[in-house]
């Protein structure tokens, strides 16, 4: 058996595969050359790739309307996009460019974010705006005042108080959604959901505060688990669950005629991911077909709210080793040009792991590493992946070599609102450059820097200094 680096990977995964492929030893991401980047900007950096979120996008379609085609499924399906996942213009600029994409939001500084894209026509008064999250008096207040301008809004009533206030301030007819507080999974720490209705409410209180309310129109029934749309009996029971509480609704309200069933579909973070997307969406449209069919109502539309879907995939974090650092007989350190904590704050916070490569020297041997951050904190490192509880990458001589450069990719969704984007970071390490990365037409590959490197200058003013 041969040990290069290429040589573990290719005898470890089935590779060259979807988005990665190595030319000259060296690594490509969406057929983009990784070192002409790096030697253009330098490390470290993060880079989005826009066209994959597009692609992303559609992919989500087909597979729901190929999914309700097969069905004879009469209801439509409505992509939201989740703006929690990646707030960036860029990325919602990109999102926008597809037909027929709508927008969920989730707190009071979602909604200034709306106008914004409303004044410059990236989306219209037709645009589905789905607004969830527990909501303070300012969220309220804006909601109240896209409903008041005609906005094609929908508040996702989290509590049942919450209905008073639009019932209160809207001057014009509105839709609403209810949140059920769906059980959460058995190795959770608690029983149920904070967000939603329970419910053996939910019934009670539509006859109470709506059934009889001509100024409100009950249109959307919404449905989340926080493990997203998995094939396991716990989905499956709370699907079901969903759907009794969507037949006792339906039959004292017409109006109700969509089921947002969230977001929640996994993306590849390991080259050894296998997900069957296909069978998955034809199975929970299956299962919402037969569910109508039996008990004689017509299909519900779907929503799905898609975030980390839309954009995981998309991102990448780059950096270099600046050192090796052997701590005892065993263990070898390969010391990074920034920190995980900072920039890729799930890999600390709940243990998520991304796929990882090395990017140049793919004809050398290879080694098991541990990875350091550059902060004091000891747990600043990464030394596991799915598929293994170890990292192996290229060995290299620091002094005679080309530097070693690693990427950690699909990393697009939520490291950068998680890490505090733009603010302090722990040990004052700086924000690294962020590249945006497009395709034209004829399939040129554009570059362009959306942000430098953080300056200790913007540190020093939030510090006040």
């Amino acid at each position: 058996m041969e040990n290069t680096y290429s040589d573990l990977i290719k005898q470890t995964f089935n590779f060259p595969q979807e988005g990665f492929r190595i030319e000259d030893n060296e690594l490509y991401f969406h057929d983009i050359n990784l070192m002409s980047i790096i030697k253009q900007y330098k490390t470290p950096l993060k880079l989005t790739y826009l066209p994959k979120i597009s692609s992303q996008i559609q992919k989500a379609k087909k597979l729901f309307n190929v999914a309700m085609a097969k069905a004879d499924y009469k209801g439509k399906y409505t992509y939201c996009y989740c703006t929690k996942s990646s707030h960036f213009s860029f990325v919602t600029d990109e999102v926008l460019k597809n037909e027929d994409v709508h927008i969920e939001t989730s707190s009071a500084f979602d909604i200034p974010i709306v106008k914004e894209l409303y004044k410059e026509g990236k989306i219209t008064k037709e645009t589905y705006i789905i607004c969830n999250g527990f909501k303070r008096p300012t969220y309220k207040q804006y909601i109240t005042e896209l409903i008041n301008q005609g906005f094609n809004i929908i508040p996702v009533l989290d509590n049942k108080e919450e209905i008073d206030h639009y019932n209160r301030y809207a001057r014009k007819k509105f839709q609403i959604g209810i949140r059920i507080a769906a059980e959460e999974e058995p190795t959770f720490e608690f029983y149920t959901s904070r967000l939603g209705i329970r419910y053996r409410d939910i019934v009670d209180f539509y006859k109470e505060k709506i059934h009889k309310n001509p100024k409100v129109q009950l249109k959307m029934l919404h449905f989340f688990i926080n493990t997203g749309i998995r094939d396991a009996i716990y989905y499956w029971t709370e699907l079901a669950k969903c759907l009794k509480v969507y037949y006792q609704l339906k039959k004292i309200c017409p109006s109700l005629d969509s089921l947002n069933i969230g977001g929640g579909l996994p993306i590849r973070n390991s080259l050894g991911f296998e997900f069957d997307y296909e069978y998955l969406i034809e199975e929970v449209i299956s299962q919402i077909k037969s569910f109508c069919v039996q008990n004689e109502i017509p299909e519900p539309n779907i929503f799905t709210e898609f975030g980390s879907f839309t954009v995981g995939e998309s991102g990448a974090a780059i950096y270099s080793v600046l050192d090796k650092k052997w701590q005892n007989d065993r263990e070898l350190w390969y010391m990074i040009d920034s920190s995980f904590i900072t920039t890729l704050p799930d890999t600390w916070g709940i243990n998520q792991r991304f796929i990882m490569l090395g990017i140049n020297h793919w004809d050398h041997e290879y080694q098991r590493v541990s990875l350091g951050g550059l902060t004091c904190d000891s747990l600043d490192y990464y030394n596991s992946e799915l598929h293994s509880n170890e990292v192996y990458l290229p060995k290299f001589n620091y002094k005679e070599d080309e530097p070693l450069y690693i990427g950690f990719f699909h990393t697009g969704a939520y490291q950068e609102s998680l890490g505090g984007y733009g603010g302090i970071q722990h040990c004052l390490i700086p924000a690294p450059k962020h590249v945006i990365i497009d395709k034209t037409e004829d399939g040129e590959i554009t570059t362009r820097l959306f942000a430098k490197e953080q300056s200790y200058k913007s540190m020093l003013k939030v510090l006040g200094y």
